[in-house]
């Protein structure tokens, strides 16, 4: 197995465990971005002050929002989740990210680790989105500094 291999395995394992972890029986994006951050290797998630803390607090705060959007309102912390049985699988959002991330480059031995960062990042709309938006997070230059991870990385 390649490098990337390897990185891509990690990721995806530790994201399984940040699916657990919120009670989801599926590994989605913004479950990847949860890893990447966890993993603290990216220099474009900390130059946007997003270690796994900010994220989480993003996500949450991105849930609190579509559950108020949807006439639901939480009193005080969200609930904590009921753990899934088994193994968290590959979800659409998830698997959409890493190909998005996979086609910025012409063959797979060019792939690095910042590209599937790239492809979470770039989630055109669902949950990373809405969540980055809500953190003031800006999201293009954001993909810029995760596009020179990759350059750097290359």
């Amino acid at each position: 197995m390649s490098d990337f291999d390897h990185y891509l395995h990690r990721i995806i394992t530790a994201a399984a465990g940040e699916a657990t972890a919120d009670g989801s029986g599926t590994v989605e994006a913004h479950h990847l971005l949860l890893a990447i951050a966890r993993d603290g290797t990216s220099p474009a998630l900390a130059a946007a002050g997003l270690d796994h803390a900010a994220v989480r607090r993003a996500l949450d705060r991105e849930l609190t929002h579509s559950l108020a959007a949807a006439g639901v309102h939480l009193d005080g912390a969200l609930p904590t989740p009921a753990a899934p049985e088994g193994n968290p699988k590959l979800g659409a959002t998830a698997r959409a990210a890493i190909d998005r991330g996979l086609q910025a480059v012409p063959r797979k031995r060019d792939c690095r680790p910042p590209h599937v960062l790239l492809g979470v990042v770039l989630t055109p709309v669902g949950t990373v989105p809405r969540a980055l938006e809500l953190a003031g997070v800006d999201r293009d230059g954001l993909a810029d500094g995760v596009r020179q991870e990759v350059t750097d990385a290359g």
